[in-house]
């Protein structure tokens, strides 16, 4: 069979890349070895933020008096949520079925190997394309002091599905897959201690939201250690003994848990794909690529958590769009990776885009900053929900946007705004000046841009 175009992997960089080819009159199919939709959909994004909501609305609900509502007896049934979360995933896995369908996208079911030759093997059968795009992505790194065996030490595959809530959970590492499990674990009755080997956890966030973060994370009782490591993990019967070293201290201490979760970051899926066979140059375990996403053997392209790039699901479909447009009419917008949003689903949330201020001075620029503090907004306020702040860094010669960073309720719904300002090289002037409703938590970039320099 020959195709124009096989894509390897349907997760948000490889569906995309397929619906938008054939969508412009390519002959497109898509292999996939587990399910349509990739990690994002069934194991990460989607049915992460599922089991966020059923946090948040038992908080809710066991804060009802706050708000003038009797409420008794609620508890969390951790069987539920991850039932509730599970079938989120198999929703949005219908739905990238449905598209591939209605797209006319041939959905190839096996593992695959690339061939020299512009050519595909699927468990064995071999198929050819005129361009074939790798969207593989990525899985949980094993870390040696963690080996996970899914009882006692786990990835984030075992975190969603957990039939049997613990009663004690280390988290190691706080990026937004740590953080979001550590939250929604805390939230629902664990006692959680969440480790980073940073000085601040959420290390690719500013400062100040870290700080933050890690404020509202003890308020709720959690334990966060920064500048901290897990130097090895014990399993006697049901009881993990987990070594962690205090790196500012130099000394250690000894946690016990039920359940470690490993969060150490991901590791590209690229074992058994062929690459060397074909010719097809990695650098640092993942695919070099140019521009427009061509590897080093013309007619094999790559895209996502396999190439060099922040790896977000957003940012896949980016480049999935980039490069198809790129094969079919020879010229694409390059994809801007100085204006990534980065979105932590924790409560309260994270969103950030640009520069921090540290980063910024560290570039050379002369820094203006603004905040607004949730404290001072009605909505938040209305809502209960008074944790956080926005901040913006300014250029101070120019006025451009380098950086937002928000901390608080459903900023992750707001941090578009900043990211199409930056696009299109608005000032902040210009941003401060459009009408903000009110009462929204959205009028806090407004204010927050009005306190640049006070």
């Amino acid at each position: 069979m020959k195709y124009d175009l096989i894509v390897i992997g349907s997760g948000p960089g490889g569906y995309v890349a397929a619906a938008k080819a054939a969508q412009m009159g390519l002959k497109t199919a898509v292999v996939e070895r587990e399910n349509l939709g990739g990690i994002c959909l069934n194991w990460g994004c989607i049915p992460t933020k599922a089991l966020m909501k059923s946090a948040q609305a038992f908080n809710y609900a066991r804060h009802a008096a706050a708000y003038g509502v009797k409420a008794e007896g609620v508890e969390a049934d951790l069987n539920a949520m991850v039932d509730r979360s599970r079938g989120v995933a198999q929703t949005m896995n219908k739905g990238v079925e449905f598209l591939m369908k209605k797209s006319g996208v041939e959905v190839l079911m096996g593992t695959a190997k690339v061939l020299p030759g512009r050519k595909v093997s699927v468990d064995g059968t071999e198929y050819e394309a005129d361009h074939i795009i790798i969207a593989t992505g990525a899985r949980s790194r094993v870390m040696p002091s963690m080996p996970q065996d899914g009882k006692h030490i786990i990835g984030y595959r075992e975190a969603m599905t957990l039939r049997e809530q613990p009663s004690r959970m280390l988290v190691c590492g706080s990026g937004a897959i740590g953080s979001e499990f550590a939250y929604f674990y805390q939230s629902i009755g664990t006692q959680v201690t969440l480790v980073e080997f940073m000085p601040q956890i959420l290390p690719n966030e500013d400062e100040e939201v870290a700080a933050q973060m890690s404020r509202s994370f003890r308020k709720m009782g959690m334990k966060v250690m920064p500048s901290c490591s897990v130097e090895k993990v014990e399993v006697e019967g049901d009881v993990c003994h987990v070594v962690v070293k205090d790196l500012k201290k130099n000394s250690e201490t000894v946690v016990d848990v039920d359940v470690v979760l490993s969060a150490v970051g991901v590791v590209t899926n690229l074992e058994g794909l062929g690459l060397e066979e074909v010719g097809i140059k990695t650098e640092r375990g993942k695919i070099e690529v140019d521009d427009w996403y061509r590897t080093s053997v013309e007619g094999y392209y790559a895209i996502g958590d396999v190439v060099h790039g922040p790896a977000l699901a957003h940012v896949a479909s980016k480049e999935a769009v980039c490069c198809v447009e790129h094969i079919v009419k020879g010229e694409a917008t390059k994809v801007n990776y100085q204006n990534v949003p980065g979105c932590t689903y924790t409560v309260p949330e994270v969103a950030s885009v640009g520069l921090t201020e540290k980063k910024a001075v560290e570039a050379g620029y002369e820094v203006k900053t603004g905040k607004f503090f949730f404290k001072a907004s009605g909505k938040a306020t209305a809502a209960g929900n008074t944790d956080g702040f926005v901040k913006m860094v300014i250029d101070a010669k120019t006025d451009l946007i380098l950086g937002c960073h928000m901390c608080g309720d459903n900023v992750t719904e707001m941090i578009a705004e900043i990211v199409v300002a930056r696009e299109q090289g608005l000032t902040a002037s210009q941003v401060k000046q459009a009408i903000h409703p009110h009462p929204t938590m959205s009028e806090g970039v407004m204010d927050a841009l009005d306190a640049v320099g006070e």
